[in-house]
């Protein structure tokens, strides 16, 4: 498993509104150009459906599990990336996991993981300008 994180200063609710809501997440991932079958307004546990990156590329994707307010996983493939954020003492840490087996997450790591980490930053900032 690899974790990608970062802290934010604003409320855990205002990262989990960009974080849980398909709708809001070009907003922090500008190459996720939407997505659907995964929930409205946030994801659903059990929504299979598919997010478009790149605008022209679609995928499928499940929800396999969530925790409101907290957490939320998809399966894509052979890769599992656990959505998650953390309540701090002064705002709130959000993070992905991705996991996967090992000479797959590895290539994922190396060549995602940057990105990953990027919009995650991103997130971070989006949630205290909320």
């Amino acid at each position: 498993m690899r974790t990608y994180s970062a802290t934010s200063s604003a409320p855990a609710d205002a990262a989990w509104r960009l974080l849980a809501r398909p709708q809001d997440w070009s907003a922090w991932a500008p190459h996720v150009r939407g997505a659907w079958g995964l929930g409205e307004p946030e994801v659903r546990e059990g929504a299979l459906g598919a997010a478009r990156l790149f605008g022209a590329v679609p995928v499928p994707a499940r929800i396999v599990a969530k925790r409101a307010g907290r957490s939320w996983t998809w399966r894509v493939g052979l890769v599992e990336m656990v959505h998650r954020v953390e309540p701090q003492a002064r705002g709130c840490k959000v993070a992905v996991d991705l996991i996967a087996p090992r000479p797959l997450e590895r290539a994922l790591a190396a060549a995602y993981g940057p990105v990953i980490a990027a919009t995650l930053r991103r997130l971070a900032r989006r949630a205290e300008a909320a």
